[in-house]
């Protein structure tokens, strides 16, 4: 069972109202810091965290927030510099406060040096509309790690790797079958690809089109 965490979001915007939302529905405790008198309305009628109106890069309204007894702040405004100012700042006056700050921009180099994760909304709602586009037959499940993606595939009749066991398939180096076709073992050298069967796939991106190739033909 997660624990009950409590959780200060700066940013009442679509992604700090969305993300407050979700974390309601898992039971921890959120409190929202937004200047915009507007959005403040918007997320108090929904009742998902307390508000608190004002600048959350202010050390007053960071401690109105109860800094110092909270567990995490997610820095979520449009502004990726804020955000990170934000953190920073929360850090000071709380040490042992985990720190998350929404970037704008795929890559993440640099940032760790100043908070303890990063987010980029805007590459997980990319990863969402590729998936409605392809259908349901390539999806992709989430970033790992810097361009590694992690995808479900299902292997098309006819493909060159269909029907074949895992030691009989040339992958290109980059590539790793994880799941065998019910998604409950591991793959081994012997798991088929049986057409019509789903498999999840590791892939670095520069040979992403080769996998495909081999599994949708």
């Amino acid at each position: 069972m997660t624990m009950s965490l409590d959780i200060i979001i700066a940013g009442g915007g679509r992604v700090g109202f969305e993300t407050a939302a979700l974390l309601d529905n898992r039971g921890h405790d959120v409190t929202v810091v937004e200047s915009d008198g507007d959005r403040c309305d918007a997320v108090a009628d929904e009742y998902v965290a307390t508000i608190i109106r004002g600048d959350a890069s202010n050390p007053d309204i960071l401690r109105q927030a109860d800094v110092a007894g909270s567990d995490v702040i997610a820095g979520l405004t449009g502004l990726p510099g804020l955000n990170l100012a934000i953190c920073m700042e929360a850090a000071e006056l709380n040490p042992e406060l985990r720190t998350v700050a929404r970037i704008a921009e795929r890559n993440q180099g640099g940032y760790e040096r100043f908070v303890d994760e990063t987010v980029f909304p805007e590459g997980a709602g990319a990863r969402v509309a590729a998936n409605e586009i392809q259908g349901s037959d390539v999806r992709t499940l989430a970033d790992v790690t810097g361009t590694l993606e992690i995808m479900e595939v299902r292997v098309e009749e006819g493909a060159p790797a269909a029907g074949k066991a895992l030691r009989e398939v040339r992958f290109p180096a980059g590539t790793l079958v994880i799941s065998d076709d019910d998604g409950e073992r591991v793959a081994r050298p012997e798991t088929t690809l049986a057409p019509g069967k789903r498999y999840v796939i590791a892939v670095e991106p520069d040979v992403a089109d080769e996998v495909m190739n081999l599994l949708r033909g």
